[in-house]
């Protein structure tokens, strides 16, 4: 009976989203999955319209494990767990995700279809609908910023 006292009086906290998630191993395993997903996208990736994105994919993707690493850091970064994310340039200079992402000119579609793609490697992994829907929105909220070098063609 005392046990049953304690339980009610101390409210488990709830688990973070990173926690939700299952941890380093399982994020990694959604950005090794999502990063390779975007490369053979055919409106992100090797066949893009966009030139900047379709170069990226097919000339540069010798920098796509460290790619990796820094999207797997930024989900566990955003998702709660104790690992920060700090962008960079090559090198070691700061580098926000607006202006990492500018020279790509980045559409509000194309941006839509990364979220997609992510939704997919989440659906891969089997992510329940509300932890998919926390990591989504994350995502969603930087918009503005990878799509502000984004010129509408006249």
């Amino acid at each position: 009976m005392a046990g049953a006292e304690k339980a009610h009086a101390e409210p488990r906290p709830e688990k973070s989203l990173y926690e939700r998630l299952g941890g380093i191993f399982a994020i990694a395993a959604v950005v090794d999955h999502f990063s390779d997903a975007v490369v053979k996208n055919p409106v992100v990736g090797q066949n893009s319209r966009n030139p900047r994105l379709r170069e990226w994919h097919t000339k540069n993707l010798e920098r796509l494990p460290g790619l990796k690493f820094m999207r797997t850091l930024w989900l566990a970064d955003v998702s709660g767990g104790p690992y920060r994310f700090v962008p960079t340039k090559p090198g070691a200079t700061r580098l926000g995700l607006e202006e990492a992402h500018r020279e790509f000119r980045i559409s509000p579609a194309e941006f839509d279809e990364v979220a997609a793609e992510l939704g997919r490697s989440l659906d891969f992994f089997k992510v329940p609908e509300a932890e998919k829907a926390e990591v989504l929105a994350a995502f969603a909220a930087h918009k503005g910023e990878v799509t502000a070098g984004y010129v509408a063609p006249d």
